[in-house]
């Protein structure tokens, strides 16, 4: 059981990590703001990340917290750490990334520059990370202080890139991850359907994150090929269903959603995968788009075999 209620909850999922981790904690250690909490999720990892986060928790000047559970995946630990989360917000912090010193002290200013009336309105403050070297990791907002849904930024103003923040708690454990989808989830899911149900994140153009690029993240291994394929379907369909409001600021991006919609579905059919009951395409808008762009996602599907049969 957690006590006391900080501001944050720095809350950082891992598996096997040990070499890494004490790099997050020295970046914590640098804080300004020292409101926070630091709850560390284990995701059944074998090596000695348990001894590690003892002794860093018998030096360190704030509460740190080691919570284990069986290796499942990340959003399983993500949700196990959002329900463990004792802080009003969560900062979701790679177990292989730090922050800049001030980045918690940043995000409090901007979360409580929001008026307290209209606060309950908004899941997140989202600001920029940058390389070790300090360069900005893609795009920079239109403007220093926005208020608008991922789905705005992602297809309205068309910021790309990685982006990071924290969010309200209470709202994150009402739309938690699947977790009975095996492997890798997206997770632009979670953000969408929360800028669907009418929260707005205030985009901010300060930088919270340095970005640590490992051998070991998703980013490098394969994701486009079939081992992922059910969640990238799952974006796929979410895009083409969901998202067709937002058609007329994008539209080479449905149908590129839509092309992968078919070319990931071929990559399950031949996995045995089954699409999830309530993902069905719903919509003769969607359906016109899929069936547009079917030779496309073929064509992707077929380079996809050709292509790791060759690199085989």
């Amino acid at each position: 059981m957690h006590t006391g209620h900080p501001l944050f909850t720095v809350m950082t999922p891992t598996f096997n990590r040990a070499h890494t981790l004490r790099r997050v904690y020295d970046s914590l250690r640098a804080q300004t703001c020292g409101d926070f909490e630091w709850l560390v999720v284990d995701d059944g990892s074998t090596d000695d990340t348990r001894g590690l986060i003892e002794s860093l928790r018998a030096q360190a000047d704030f509460p740190v917290r080691y919570v284990w559970q069986l290796n499942q995946h990340k959003k399983a630990a993500f949700n196990h750490g959002v329900r463990e989360a004792a802080g009003e917000l969560i900062v979701a912090l790679d177990s292989d990334d730090t922050l800049e010193p001030s980045a918690l002290a940043g995000m409090a200013a901007v979360w409580h520059g929001i008026d307290a009336r209209d606060r309950h309105r908004y899941v997140a403050v989202t600001g920029l990370c940058v390389r070790p070297g300090g360069r900005v990791v893609g795009d920079r907002f239109p403007r220093d202080v926005m208020d608008a849904t991922p789905l705005d930024m992602w297809f309205r103003y068309r910021v790309r890139g990685e982006k990071f923040g924290c969010l309200s708690s209470d709202v994150l454990r009402r739309f938690p991850f699947p977790q009975d989808v095996p492997g890798f989830v997206p997770e632009s899911l979670v953000w969408r359907a929360m800028g669907r149900a009418g929260y707005l994140t205030r985009f901010v153009n300060q930088v919270f994150r340095v970005y640590h690029d490992s051998a070991d993240a998703l980013s490098h291994q394969g994701r486009e090929g079939g081992r992922h394929a059910l969640g990238l379907w799952m974006l796929a369909q979410d895009t083409v269903v969901h998202c067709l409001p937002w058609f007329r600021y994008a539209p080479l991006e449905f149908f590129k959603a839509a092309a992968r919609y078919t070319r990931f579905s071929l990559h399950m059919r031949r996995n045995g995968q089954a699409r999830p009951a309530d993902r069905s395409l719903k919509g003769s808008g969607a359906r016109l788009l899929v069936a547009a762009m079917w030779p496309a996602g073929l064509a992707l599907y077929l380079r996809d075999r050709f292509g790791s049969r060759a690199a085989g």
